[in-house]
């Protein structure tokens, strides 16, 4: 069976158009062995897949994709591969911020196989889930059937058009163009929307709505993230004061900086940002990652005390993914814990996934805290969590960032 090659015109073979899952999706196979790989492009075809291109390894793969100059749906591939493997493929796709989703047929033990699934998620690569060899047509039916469920957010993709100078990034912040996008928080036992996670956008006057990607890091590394941290402290309290005074019962959380932390006066200086907005502190939650709480940890938790007296709420940011012990975690007066999306979304596939967030889930239970799950895309995500007793639950598959305008219409339709 012809294989796309590098310098060669691709091989492209297409789908019946018949109402299958695969319908009108473009893929991509990357498998070395000939018959398996043509096994495989048969029961595509026969799902109905629009069109479908072959490659030997990794290397030929990009090339296709350099080819066409067009992105690919989803990109079905091998790990053990000569030459450009599986797991560099999925390396350049993730920097390259492809926006495919991904497949993986393998031969590997599962747990190696739920260790690349994590490695794919840590590049960024939206992860359908594996198919263990012998592949069979019933699940790849399953794992395109979740394409359509929680289809790729394209904010998630969307590279910067440009790098920006921290110089321009500053310009932006003192000319107010960044603003929090919100990000509903659901309860899972009445349904009712509890709040909602404030996320920061730049609102370019030239590129359009800029992901923090672009800005973060370079403002951390210089020491310049306190502007960034006023603002959306600021700006949140009084979003969210004006929708109680629409009569919506809503809190609203935000990120706190590590390298703010250990400054004396924050506690003091945040708490005046908010209430200054005429917001009490008890509707608002402060989340910090587990790393930020273990740095200059005497500094650290006198803030997060004196914070937790004047009544905000604390909450562990992508718990799971530092290096806390129970013990440390004893010592911080937190009130939520938030399980990283990386468990959640690979929970209801991935048993060892599946087992860090019940235990998350049984530990937040037993230290009388809030539960939140992060990262929610499926309809399948959703019952997980909620079936392990989890509290509260965001993500894609309730609803995506909007700008605060939005919020209070959206939370009387999905009420």
């Amino acid at each position: 069976m012809p294989i796309s090659m590098p310098n060669s015109p691709a091989k492209q073979r297409s789908g019946d158009g018949s109402e299958t899952p695969a319908k009108g999706l473009h893929l991509l196979v990357a498998e070395d062995h000939e018959f398996q790989r043509g096994m495989m492009v048969q029961m595509l075809e026969n799902l109905g897949a629009k069109s479908i291109h072959e490659a030997e390894d990794g290397r030929s793969a990009l090339e296709i994709i350099r080819e066409l100059g067009h992105p690919f749906d989803i990109i079905v591939t091998d790990i053990d591969m000569p030459g450009m493997d599986g797991m560099s493929l999925i390396r350049s796709l993730g920097e390259a911020s492809s926006g495919a989703a991904l497949i993986i047929t393998s031969g590997l033990d599962r747990s190696l196989l739920d260790t690349i699934e994590t490695m794919s998620a840590a590049y960024g690569m939206r992860l359908l889930g594996t198919v263990e060899k012998p592949p069979t047509q019933e699940r790849f039916a399953d794992l395109i059937s979740l394409y359509w469920r929680a289809k790729p957010n394209p904010e998630r993709f969307k590279p910067a058009r440009e790098i920006f100078s921290l110089d321009e990034i500053i310009e932006g912040l003192q000319n107010d163009q960044f603003e929090p996008f919100y990000q509903p928080k659901i309860d899972l036992k009445t349904g009712r929307v509890k709040g909602a996670e404030a996320l920061a956008r730049w609102r370019h006057p030239r590129d359009g709505i800029v992901m923090p990607y672009a800005f973060l890091g370079l403002l951390e590394e210089n020491s310049e993230i306190s502007e960034l941290t006023w603002t959306m402290l600021a700006r949140s309290a009084r979003d969210c004061q004006e929708w109680r005074n629409a009569g919506l019962d809503l809190d609203v959380a935000v990120n706190l900086s590590v390298k703010q932390l250990a400054d004396p006066g924050i506690s003091d200086a945040i708490t005046w940002q908010v209430t200054n907005q005429g917001l009490e502190p008890r509707h608002m939650t402060l989340e910090i990652t587990e790393s930020a709480a273990m740095t200059n940890v005497g500094r650290v938790l006198e803030n997060l005390t004196r914070l937790r007296i004047k009544g905000f709420g604390l909450s562990i940011d992508d718990y799971g993914t530092g290096y806390s012990s129970m013990q440390q975690l004893t010592r911080i007066p937190f009130t939520e814990l938030k399980i990283d999306q990386s468990f959640v979304m690979h929970a209801a596939h991935q048993e060892s996934s599946r087992m860090i967030l019940e235990s998350s889930l049984d530990m937040a239970r037993k230290l009388g805290v809030v539960s939140v799950a992060e990262g929610v895309e499926t309809r399948d995500d959703l019952n997980l969590v909620r079936e392990c007793g989890c509290d509260l639950a965001q993500g894609f598959f309730i609803a995506r960032p909007m700008p605060s305008t939005d919020l209070p219409d959206w939370v009387r339709d999905y009420s």
